[in-house]
């Protein structure tokens, strides 16, 4: 969603409740940044038969079931890379660092980059995790939120 001609704090109002319901991810993506948190299935006799496949530790897919039914799915993830131009876990960290409340609608776009891009390439999921992505993301948007609401946002523990 484009909030250019929102304020400061419709844009809050507007992000804050779903922010809030992956804030609860926020202790364990902290611990898994850096981890590996899939790995390849390939059970006994496997190699012979079919092709291996991913595994992905629950917690993960239940934060991306989560995140796909928020306010932050945004199809069109694809314009924020190009306007900024994002082309690796590096850029999307840097800019996620200098980001201003503005930049909700952005920050959201880097999330529906590894959330829905995931559904085609299941890599990005863990690969979130991995470089921190995720972490970065929802410290982010509990700071600006917490900034411009001038209080602790509490979430729940997961």
């Amino acid at each position: 969603m484009g909030t250019e001609m929102l304020s400061n704090e419709e844009i809050v109002k507007y992000y804050k409740e779903d922010a809030i319901k992956l804030f609860r991810y926020l202790n364990w993506l902290e611990k898994k940044s850096g981890q590996a948190v899939s790995s390849i299935y390939g059970g006994e006799g496997i190699a012979d038969n079919s092709v291996p496949f991913p595994v992905y530790e629950g917690t993960l897919l239940n934060f991306v079931k989560e995140a796909t039914n928020t306010c932050f799915m945004d199809r069109n993830y694809v314009y924020v890379y190009s306007r900024h131009g994002l082309k690796s876990a590096k850029d999307e960290l840097r800019f996620i660092q200098k980001a201003t409340i503005r930049d909700m609608d952005k920050l959201a776009g880097i999330l529906s980059h590894y959330v829905l891009g995931g559904r085609t390439k299941t890599r990005l999921w863990s690969e979130g995790v991995t470089y921190g992505v995720y972490f970065a993301l929802l410290t982010k948007m509990k700071e600006l939120i917490e900034f411009w609401e001038g209080e602790h946002v509490e979430h729940p523990q997961n």
